[in-house]
């Protein structure tokens, strides 16, 4: 019985986490471009700056892998078709493909 009860924490545990990972806080997702996630960055409950929230957006050139990689470099947002955000790019000096 103690097995089962286990198994069963394990899943909501595991349902839990991927759940999470759904909050726009938690930061970029797999399937955000570089607009939706500034924009769900600005907009969330913690409404982050541009700075932050581009920071939390930009991929690095060594796609965010941590171990065995040297001097990755920030890949320019794509703000095509958003004027706005190009506005704000440009006002903080981030690089962006127009």
């Amino acid at each position: 019985m103690k097995h089962k009860n286990g198994t069963a924490f394990g899943w909501v545990a595991g349902a839990a986490i991927l759940l999470a990972g759904c909050s726009s806080e938690i930061g970029r997702r797999p399937t955000d471009t570089d607009i939706s996630c500034l924009r769900a960055q600005m907009s969330a409950e913690l409404k982050l700056s541009f700075p932050l929230a581009a920071n939390t957006c930009q991929r690095m050139t060594d796609h965010n892998f941590v171990i065995g990689t040297k001097n990755p470099k920030p890949v320019p947002l794509n703000l095509r078709g958003a004027p706005d955000l190009q506005a704000l790019a440009d006002q903080y000096g981030y690089s962006y493909t127009r």
